[in-house]
């Protein structure tokens, strides 16, 4: 029934999406309650971690209502104690006849438990219906919780053949005010964003959110990826009044050349790859990340680091705004650098594409396809 969708649900998971700036670390869950008669009694939505979950808020709206009633939810309820009570107890204890679930919980400490219960208590329970419109609002948490490293979503703006700049390194404007405002949008929903040391010295960015979206507990990182520490310490990403900045870089934690950024307040990241070769060991940088219950990555800027994720299987994502504009030119940068891909075979396949206007230009996202 993962397709089907009747209003209980759509509700939910409408109500979901008012936490997508606001619920990291933790899911974005929506829940509405149905009387005996089908009658809405209550609604609610995980708004903040620590917070009431879902359907704390909408139980607690539904009061005895609730007994005998349909509860709809968008994700399993909770099994274990978090920041608050397992949500499994309120749903047991507010006597529903009927629970509708559009996905289980993929967090090993509930996945399938609570549902268990329910059934055992007698409680009807029904799984799938709009766990694929579920799972595409989670899937930052899912993958941080099946895999334990942060979701990485690719974004950038080319022409529409592929281009992020002209030959003379000319790239503002490409896309529209419309685009960026929405690429901007994307960071407010992200814990941490990333650049590349070719980003940095070419664009000399802030990486700084400013649409006011973001309310997370989360504290929002920006990481610049320099595995041969050619970015000064002056650049305008390491401001600390922008917030926190990492550097992930190759170079020897010891090394005197890293003293200026830890003067500006840097957290420096020594984390070269295996090997002695001038690059950083990204699996290592997303599970610092993850530790800091970042949930999420927006790699924003260089195409050497665009690449590197992908070379090295940890993309989930990638958006791409494309303008209608047409640049040429055989040295002219393209979103993907690096070696490229020798094989087909190699190269990432995408799926469940999703595309939109955006102002004159169209926003393309989709999934990359895990190797089987």
């Amino acid at each position: 029934m993962s397709g089907a969708q009747t209003g209980g649900m759509l509700r939910a998971l409408e109500l979901a999406e008012r936490g997508r700036y606001s619920a990291s670390p933790n899911p974005r869950v929506g829940c509405v309650v149905l009387d005996r008669a089908g009658a809405l009694c209550g609604e609610g939505f995980h708004e903040r971690a620590g917070g009431p979950h879902a359907e704390a808020v909408a139980l607690r709206e539904a009061g005895e209502r609730a007994r005998g009633g349909t509860l709809y939810v968008t994700l399993e309820p909770c099994a274990h104690h978090g920041r608050t009570p397992p949500c499994a107890d309120a749903v047991l204890a507010a006597g529903v006849a009927r629970v509708v679930c559009a996905m289980p919980d993929p967090d090993p400490r509930t996945a399938g438990r609570s549902l268990e219960r329910l059934r055992a208590a007698g409680i009807h329970v029904e799984v799938g219906e709009g766990g694929e419109s579920a799972r595409r609002l989670n899937e930052a948490f899912v993958v941080s919780v099946t895999l334990g490293r942060p979701f990485v979503h690719l974004r950038w703006a080319s022409s529409l053949d592929g281009k992020i700049a002209t030959e003379a390194r000319e790239a503002r404007w490409i896309s529209s005010e419309e685009s960026r405002r929405d690429s901007m949008a994307l960071r407010e929903e992200h814990d941490a964003i990333l650049a590349g040391a070719g980003t940095v010295l070419d664009d000399d960015p802030l990486l700084t959110r400013r649409l006011g979206l973001a309310s997370s507990i989360v504290p929002y990182r920006r990481v610049v990826l320099d595995g041969a520490l050619r970015v000064p310490a002056s650049a305008r990403v390491f401001d600390p009044a922008g917030g926190e900045t990492w550097l992930a870089t190759a170079r020897r934690a010891d090394d005197p050349a890293l003293d200026p950024f830890r003067e500006r307040g840097v957290v420096v990241l020594s984390l070269p790859e295996p090997g002695g070769a001038p690059r950083v060991d990204l699996g290592a940088l997303l599970r610092e990340l993850h530790a800091r219950e970042a949930r999420s990555l927006l790699v924003e800027g260089g195409g050497g680091a665009a690449f590197s994720f992908l070379a090295a299987g940890l993309g989930d994502r990638v958006t791409a705004y494309l303008a209608p504009l047409l640049i040429g030119g055989a040295s002219a940068p393209s979103p993907l650098s690096g070696a490229g891909f020798a094989r087909l075979a190699d190269a990432p396949r995408l799926s469940g594409l999703e595309v939109s206007p955006v102002g004159p230009d169209l926003r393309v996202s989709a999934r990359v396809a895990r190797a089987s």
